[in-house]
């Protein structure tokens, strides 16, 4: 990942003027991205030495923004090829170069980041050929090259193109490798002064009134900040020189302060974890396992996690010992606290949840929804799921939300005696949640359904209702597991248990609402047209002598419907729905004569 000072300098970089040693790829004109002149295929000879000229340019380059550039600039040098977009990797985001064509660069960058890291073929107008190529070097993935041809180039071209992108991404890696240092430099100078501080502190504390009674001011002062893990891991970082960090019960990192910090941290095995509690447990202070010199946090015999020092020289001595046990108390208390105020808000926010699903007054509704901090205003949406592996209890209930806040769903969560039901303020991904609930209980048996978007606190029973019957429809489909939307359902609609007026004009406003609408506006007859066409079975001959028109002019009104409403009479699905629509629109709601 690069850091902001990474970011704002491939921006800067983006538009500045670079070139090539004499005799390199320059000796190509330079054309705009996606616009690159074609020359006459190159001797592999010259090829390889105007690559070559290219590299050392890249290799020089002073940022990253520049290597990209240079590699688009000079795609000619590798064959036939233009240089549709060049992308680079920031922050976990693609961020486009500022030389990107305009004309495609919509969809060249929707396409760039389906393909996830991955190389993978692109079409743009006017060219044959086309790749997204990823940079990938020693440093990791840096980005995407964009290449297209007019032909297929042949298997040097492509050879030569290979050991292109390979040269860029190498230059990118280095590049990424010199900033990950300079920041680790200043990181490194930043925590050496702030221990230097600290450590200046607790002398002048230790020459007033003694180190433990300095440790336990400390101690209380920082759980007093609110600071939570970080703040007492520095804290004790400062005092010791070693490197801190807390563990929650499970063995998973939550914060670490100081050098060495592994990367990434290693998974927790649960046996050699339960092993470890245990073995701390049964002393009376800090036990060394292996480099560590560790200690429980734990409140009323309850274990909330582990906090440790990394002592890989035994240098820690009593004062080492006491100022440990003091984060821990510190920390007992901080993350109880924590604790508590999480129950109480997750008590909060599922009685709110309840009462919307059964009806509630949106005054009341609003002001609990803040008070929890939720946003209810706005369309919100009614997820249901159930999973067939799984029984419906807390434990399940806290996966879906945990899974639900990883995929970005900001929501309220409850649940009933065999599904739990998330109220949330954003329309969910068709297949985010569902992948990622799969992935945790490790099977796909699992079924979720979504309501139609709900405008109005007073709405939400009834599209409960709707995320209810989406789910049930999905189970008693052929596939039964995955995800299906109220409002994708068709016919499917009218025909559940509980349908009312509202699902029936919905369900016509969907299928003729736009010819409903042209009708009225230009006094024409297309929806009446589109009845009778369906009371003669399709037949043009008797739907045109029935509506006293020409066959020709038959054929155009159908076509107009066809161009105005989006529906095809020729697929199957859509014919059935619009004729179910007109009999509806005439039979129920009355609305043909």
């Amino acid at each position: 990942m690069l850091g902001s000072r990474a970011y704002s300098v491939y921006h800067r970089s983006s538009d500045r003027k670079g070139s090539l040693p004499r005799g390199s790829a320059r000796r190509h004109p330079v054309a705009a991205p996606g616009r690159s002149r074609l020359p006459a295929r190159a001797p592999a000879a010259r090829a390889l030495k105007e690559l070559a000229a290219l590299s050392r340019a890249q290799f020089d380059a002073p940022d990253e923004g520049e290597i990209l550039r240079l590699a688009m600039d000079h795609i000619v040098a590798a064959g036939p090829y233009s240089a549709e977009a060049g992308y680079l990797e920031v922050g976990g985001d693609l961020v486009p170069s500022s030389r990107n064509g305009r004309a495609h660069a919509t969809a060249l960058g929707r396409r760039v980041r389906e393909l996830a890291g991955q190389d993978g073929n692109v079409t743009v107008a006017g060219r044959t050929w086309g790749r997204a190529l990823g940079l990938r070097g020693p440093g990791g993935f840096h980005g995407y090259l964009v290449v297209t041809s007019r032909s297929g180039p042949s298997r040097a071209e492509r050879s030569l193109l290979a050991m292109l992108v390979r040269h860029t991404a190498a230059a990118l890696s280095v590049v990424f490798a010199q900033h990950r240092r300079s920041e680790d430099a200043l990181e490194l100078r930043r925590l050496r002064q702030e221990r230097t501080a600290l450590q200046l502190q607790l002398i002048s504390a230790v020459a007033e009134r003694g180190y433990e009674r300095a440790v336990h001011t400390l101690m209380a002062d920082v759980a007093a900040s609110g600071g939570g893990e970080e703040a007492v891991t520095r804290a004790l970082h400062g005092l010791t020189g070693l490197p801190a960090l807390v563990e929650d019960r499970f063995g998973r990192l939550r914060s670490w302060t100081g050098p060495g910090r592994p990367v990434p941290y290693p998974e927790p095995d649960p046996v050699r974890q339960d092993e470890t509690l245990h073995a701390v447990a049964r002393q009376a202070g800090p036990v060394r396992t292996g480099d560590r010199l560790v200690t429980l946090i734990r409140t009323h015999g309850e274990i909330l996690g582990v906090l440790a020092l990394v002592d890989v020289r035994d240098e820690a001595d009593e004062h080492t010992i006491l100022a440990l046990g003091h984060a821990a108390t510190s920390l007992a208390l901080e993350l109880t606290h924590l604790r508590n105020l999480a129950e109480v808000e997750l008590r909060l926010r599922r009685e709110l949840a309840d009462d919307l699903l059964g009806g509630t007054d949106e005054t009341s509704a609003y002001a609990r929804s803040e008070a929890v901090g939720h946003d209810l205003h706005g369309s919100h949406y009614i997820v249901v799921v159930q999973w067939s592996n799984r029984a419906t209890d807390d434990s399940f209930a806290q996966i879906v939300g945990r899974m639900a806040a990883a995929v970005g769903m900001r929501s309220l969560l409850t649940r009933r005696s065999d599904h739990v039901v998330l109220i949330t303020g954003d329309r969910p991904h068709a297949h985010a949640l569902y992948e990622a609930l799969a992935r945790e209980n490790g099977t796909h048996s699992g079924t979720i359904g979504v309501s139609a978007p709900c405008a109005s606190v007073a709405d939400i029973p009834h599209h409960y209702q709707e995320a209810q019957r989406a789910l049930d429809v999905r189970r008693h489909s052929r596939e039964r597991y995955g995800t299906s939307f109220f409002d994708e359902l068709g016919l499917y609609r009218i025909l559940g248990p509980g349908s009312g007026h509202r699902e029936l004009e919905t369900f016509v406003q969907e299928w003729l609402g736009q010819l409903i609408d042209y009708d009225s506006r230009h006094h024409a007859t297309l929806v009446e047209t589109l009845s009778r066409y369906f009371d003669c079975g399709g037949n043009y001959d008797e739907t045109a002598d029935f509506l006293m028109i020409h066959r020709s002019t038959l054929r155009y009104r159908l076509q107009r419907i066809r161009d105005i409403s989006g529906h095809d009479l020729a697929n199957v699905e859509d014919r059935l729905n619009l004729q179910v629509a007109t009999r509806l629109s005439k039979i129920v709601l009355g609305g043909l004569d």
